[in-house]
């Protein structure tokens, strides 16, 4: 199948990019060297180039009424301006994506799902849609830039009147942005360095990533690449949709039970109701290698006797500690922080231990 381009594509590449192909697109996963990228981040700003993502807007009077259907948060506490981050179950207890639901108006809504997800969503959410409620694709119409470090307010902050320096976390403003009217930022963020996302037309998107670069060349920005973004994210203990989360994981069993609200009825509701009364057999969990090694995703994990009891979903060497970090389902016995657990790496066993979320702590 043939590789889709982000409006940016030829941008990146004459910037020096090493593209590789990433949920159906074309995408810079590193300009410089990952480790770079990824303390240009942590200690001043980066942005991102995240136009893969998909966009959906449901609008009308029974657009709540779809929302809250096929999502597992609450979306009717959402005002204009406010933010959720939210999933959409399945009929057997997994995960078909993990989502953000925007509110853009009392009958308007914006989701954004994984790029890898787009058409898969769309179906899934479309044949719930028995009520009339207005769907539109509009993900191969944006672009977004994920703009995201400590300095990110401040070399943004020329480029729009809007007030970024106290923006609330989970919420958006629309206004002007680098001379484009009406454009969505957002303060949701992937990585846990603080920042913004910017929404704007394909059309716009050179001349706005341009100006975002010269206003924030005096801060230090560099565009970055997915493998930094995956390290940021994993360092915050933040789920991966496809490692992390899938459609055999269940939401109670990945730890998002805060964003699964039994005061409504959603698909499988009463399925997960009687998983969360019950309580789940096995749990994710963040663990710290006590040993030289690098955790992998599929990795088995193992006790001190050498009996499987759970896999690793997502690990890393983590650039902030400086000592492997990873993710992985286990055992429910093993989910203590402190329990000693063991990784097999190349036919080794090599000490973890299980430890709270995140793993990085962030100073501000």
């Amino acid at each position: 199948m043939e590789l889709k381009k982000i409006a940016l594509n030829d941008v990146h590449e004459a910037l020096g990019a090493k593209m590789v192909p990433f949920a159906g697109y074309n995408m810079p996963v590193r300009y410089s060297s990952d480790l770079d990228e990824h303390h240009t981040v942590r200690k001043a700003v980066g942005i991102f180039d995240v136009s893969h993502m998909g966009e959906f807007l449901v609008s009308g009077p029974n657009a709540l009424d779809l929302i809250q259907r096929v999502t597992t948060n609450d979306a009717s506490k959402l005002t204009p301006g406010k933010i959720q981050y939210s999933c959409l179950p399945n009929a057997e207890g997994g995960i078909v994506d993990d989502l953000l639901v925007y509110c853009l108006a009392p009958e308007e809504y914006m989701l954004v799902v994984n790029a890898s997800n787009i058409e898969k969503d769309w179906s899934w959410i479309s044949q719930f849609n028995t009520n009339g409620a207005e769907l539109k694709n509009i993900s191969d119409e944006m672009s977004l830039f994920a703009v995201q470090g400590p300095k990110a307010a401040e070399a943004l902050q020329s480029l729009t009147p809007v007030d970024l320096k106290n923006m609330v976390y989970y919420t958006f403003d629309k206004g002007t942005f680098a001379g484009q009217p009406d454009v969505i930022i957002s303060a949701t963020g992937y990585t846990g360095a603080g920042g913004f996302e910017i929404y704007v037309p394909n059309e716009s998107a050179k001349e706005v990533f341009q100006k975002i670069m010269e206003a924030g060349a005096e801060f230090g920005i560099k565009p970055i690449g997915l493998g930094a973004r995956d390290t940021l994210r994993l360092e915050m203990g933040y789920c991966l949709y496809g490692n992390d989360i899938t459609d055999s994981t269940s939401p109670l069993e990945a730890g998002l039970g805060w964003i699964t609200k039994f005061n409504k009825d959603f698909t499988n509701a009463q399925n997960l109701k009687a998983q969360k009364e019950q309580g789940v057999s096995r749990k994710l969990i963040g663990f710290e290698m006590m040993e030289q090694g690098i955790p992998r995703s599929h990795y088995e994990i193992v006790n001190a006797e050498g009996a499987t009891i759970g896999e690793v979903t997502s690990g890393t060497m983590s650039p902030s500690l400086g000592k492997g970090v990873g993710l992985g389902y286990l055992l429910n016995e093993y989910t203590t922080p402190g329990t000693e657990i063991f990784i097999k790496v190349r036919n080794k066993q090599l000490k973890a231990q299980v430890v709270k979320l995140p793993f990085y702590k962030p100073t501000v």
